[in-house]
């Protein structure tokens, strides 16, 4: 297996994003059009490719100084347990090493994995939403 990790949004497709967020059951994957949109918009992205096939993606939104929230980060399940969230998230606390405020959302599968990465849950904080998604 011979992973790469990229930034470059322009080589992503909807077709890849589609195929990666349905890999996960994820809502968004039933939008790629939107979803495409959404990764062109973030502030930076890393994405892990196996040949050209895209198996990770890790987004982050900004206020470019202060804080940073990373909204997706998702895996195929084919590659999961093989270092490649780790290596896509240890890119991003690189990158805003310097930003105060380090937010994610976590599914409750994926908790412990963040405590390895170095997030905590906030006392007192409550995620909340409100989702037009079907």
């Amino acid at each position: 297996m011979s992973i790469r990790y990229a930034s470059n949004i322009e080589f992503i497709t909807k077709e890849a994003l589609q195929e990666l967020f349905l890999s996960v059951n994820w809502e968004s994957g039933k939008y790629p059009n939107e979803l495409l949109q959404a990764i062109q918009n973030s502030h930076s992205i890393v994405a892990a490719w196996d040949g050209d096939r895209l198996i990770g993606l890790v987004n982050a939104l900004s206020d470019g100084i202060l804080t940073v929230y990373f909204h997706y980060m998702l895996i195929d399940p084919s590659y999961q347990g093989k270092g490649v969230g780790r290596e896509m998230m240890t890119t991003m606390l690189k990158r805003y090493k310097e930003y105060k405020n380090k937010v994610l959302i976590s599914y409750p599968s994926a908790v412990e994995f963040y405590y390895k990465c170095g997030f905590s849950s906030e006392h007192g904080a409550t995620p909340m939403f409100i989702s037009e998604l079907v």
